[in-house]
């Protein structure tokens, strides 16, 4: 899988089925009486603009915020929220039947997990829910890479969202991307370049898994989880912006 530079136009010459189609998760009955009742766990997108710049409110204590944008079924992010429980998370969903899954899992844990909540919302306004420096890092996982040349400006790597995650945070705030898609981690790499992202110098893996280091405080997604085990690669990439 290849991406083809020209100028400013960036076409997808190739894709991998696998890294293509990101399900659309059926909204099933019981998704929006439940978030209807969870409210202190998953905020709309409508009182996530009210909360700008006082999302520590929210949280039992006043810690670092980490966001997922695109957080699926949530097992990274209550995989991380287990594992650092002295950082703040926020899953970030625009589907309802995908935060509804992920937001019950959370409740269901059987670990206390005070510092998880959940926007059920779009994350192309996430400088609209945040404050500038309120988000300490961002997390990019597994997002639908758009093959098609028309539509590059739907995915997340693309500029416009760049700005938005430069918009809330500090210089110095750092993204971490994953993919399983060839093609969108080379179109993300050209972008992050071009944006003047910081490239940290192990901050980009060809093959992750066999990165037996990184492998060591890594937390799994669903579709890494899925896609590693039938062998193949998985990208990531960590950088800052400045």
């Amino acid at each position: 899988m290849v991406f083809c530079y020209s100028g400013i136009r960036t076409a997808l010459l190739q894709t991998r089925l696998e890294g293509e189609i990101h399900v659309r998760l059926r909204n099933k009955k019981w998704t929006s009486p439940w978030l209807a009742d969870h409210t202190d766990l998953v905020i709309t997108q409508d009182r996530a603009t009210g909360l700008q710049g006082n999302w520590q409110s929210i949280f039992e204590k006043v810690q670092p915020l980490y966001v997922e944008i695109g957080t699926g079924k949530g097992q990274f992010i209550i995989g991380m929220a287990k594992k650092y429980p002295e950082i703040n998370f926020i899953g970030m969903e625009i589907q309802e039947g995908a935060v509804a899954v992920a937001a019950r899992k959370a409740d269901e844990d059987p670990v206390d997990l005070p510092n998880l909540k959940f926007i059920y919302g779009d994350g192309a306004g996430v400088e609209t829910y945040f404050t500038k420096g309120e988000v300490s890092k961002l997390f990019l996982n597994f997002s639908d890479p758009w093959p098609k040349s028309r539509h590059e400006t739907r995915r997340l790597t693309y500029k416009s969202f760049l700005e938005g995650y430069q918009a809330v945070l500090p210089a110095g705030g750092e993204l971490e991307f994953k993919t399983d898609n060839r093609g969108l981690f080379e179109y993300s790499l050209y972008s992050f370049a071009n944006f003047g992202i910081e490239f940290y110098k192990d901050g980009i893996s060809l093959n992750l898994h066999e990165d037996e280091e990184k492998m060591k405080d890594n937390v799994e997604t669903e579709y890494e989880q899925k896609f590693a085990s039938q062998g193949f690669p998985i990208y990531k990439f960590t950088g800052a912006f400045k």
